[in-house]
């Protein structure tokens, strides 16, 4: 009887266990959907144009190296970041452009 216990007990934990991680793959893509909404609503996207760019928005790679889905602050810092880039600023004139560029 202890034996039928514990095994449904194990089983019961696998569940759960397989559960949560259900669970936190939908948030992930809860928030890459959130993001995805949040630039198409800056863009002031309507209809099909609206459609097109959430499909390509939500089939981006936007995942850190161990998996995980960046957050609109921290999509927003890369994002960013690469501008800064491509600009080659540095020092002071870098400091102003990314305190205006996250407050965007």
């Amino acid at each position: 009887m202890k034996k039928v216990f514990m095994a449904m007990a194990l089983v019961g934990l696998m569940g759960a266990a397989t559960g949560a991680a259900a669970q936190e793959a939908a948030t992930a893509q809860q928030q890459k959907m959130t993001v995805c909404n949040q630039q198409a609503s800056k863009q002031s996207l309507k209809g099909d144009e609206r459609k097109t760019f959430m499909s390509s928005c939500l089939k981006k790679n936007s995942t850190t190296a161990d998996g995980k889905v960046l957050t609109a602050q921290q999509q927003r810092m890369k994002d960013c970041n690469a501008q800064a880039k491509s600009k080659s600023l540095a020092g002071d004139a870098r400091k102003t452009f990314m305190s205006s560029c996250l407050k965007k």
